[in-house]
């Protein structure tokens, strides 16, 4: 486990990130974690007392990363940008998000879609997922399946399905 202390920063203007509260994880820290790892990977520990598990890093280029601090993270943390926090962190080798049975359920209804589903980086299959388990009511949630369906079908990544709903809120 490596500790050290870190300043939540704020992305002002970074593409799809703008907005983003986040620690930053330099390569040397990262490679602790790591070793020779340039992908996103999960890591558990704690933030100041508040502990965490299965948080995505963000790999950011030449072996830089950062870890992307959620609002009700940051409500728990009661810090923001501009604030340091005391950061213990290692690989969580244990994070593993399982498909929701009601998505099986429908993607099992056409082998391609499933195959589809499966044949995705397990990354992306959780970008999916997590989508899905954010939903608040029914409808919602029936809503997001429909949609990961279709893409499947479509040959869709979760970015082009998302832009492809612009004009739909889910």
């Amino acid at each position: 486990m490596i500790e050290f202390k870190a300043e939540i920063e704020r992305f002002a203007e970074m593409g799809e990130k703008t907005g983003w509260s986040y620690i930053f994880l330099p390569a040397a820290m990262a490679q602790e974690i790591k070793k020779d790892c340039k992908k996103s990977f999960r890591v558990k520990g704690k933030l100041d007392n508040v502990e965490i598990e299965g948080v995505a890093t963000v790999p950011m280029g030449e072996g830089d990363f950062i870890i992307a601090l959620k609002a009700s993270l940051r409500k728990q943390l009661r810090k923001e940008a501009g604030r340091v926090v005391d950061v213990q962190l290692e690989e969580d080798k244990d994070f593993k998000i399982e498909i929701p049975q009601d998505l099986e359920i429908c993607l099992s209804d056409e082998r391609k879609l499933l195959e589809s589903f499966l044949k995705l980086p397990k990354s992306h299959q959780n970008w999916y997922i997590n989508w899905l388990n954010s939903a608040k009511t029914d409808p919602t949630r029936t809503n997001r399946i429909v949609k990961i369906i279709s893409a499947m079908d479509k040959g869709q990544t979760f970015g082009e399905m998302i832009r492809d709903g612009k004009s739909e809120k889910a």
